[in-house]
């Protein structure tokens, strides 16, 4: 997806447009993440970018675009661009004793 979206129609709700365009890239990313896999592949990741225009966009994470969008129009800028990509990624295995909860250590 690669898409300048426009936060001020004429006839249209400023909320209820930025709704509508967040539920679109939502939209979008499942239906990225529903599509078959290549072989050696364990999921869909995302390259992200997103910025007032094409040409000033930059690299984000796909967690933050809801908040970048909220900043926009806050501020009340007139448009954005954003640019998601999916590719295939195969999740890398966690080092040796770097777990989140370690039952030995609450004994």
């Amino acid at each position: 997806m690669r898409k300048t979206f426009q936060l001020h129609v004429e006839g249209k709700h400023p909320d209820r447009l930025l709704e509508a365009i967040k539920h679109e890239i939502r939209k979008y990313i499942k239906r990225e993440r529903r599509r078959e896999l290549p072989e050696g592949s364990d999921y869909w990741d995302f390259d992200c970018r997103f910025g007032a225009s094409q040409e000033s966009a930059e690299v984000i994470h796909l967690s933050a675009i809801t908040g970048l969008i909220d900043g926009v129009a806050k501020e009340g800028g007139k448009q954005f661009y954003i640019e998601i990509l999916a590719k295939p990624a195969k999740r890398r295995a966690r080092p040796e004793g770097s777990t989140e909860s370690d039952p030995a250590e609450e004994a």
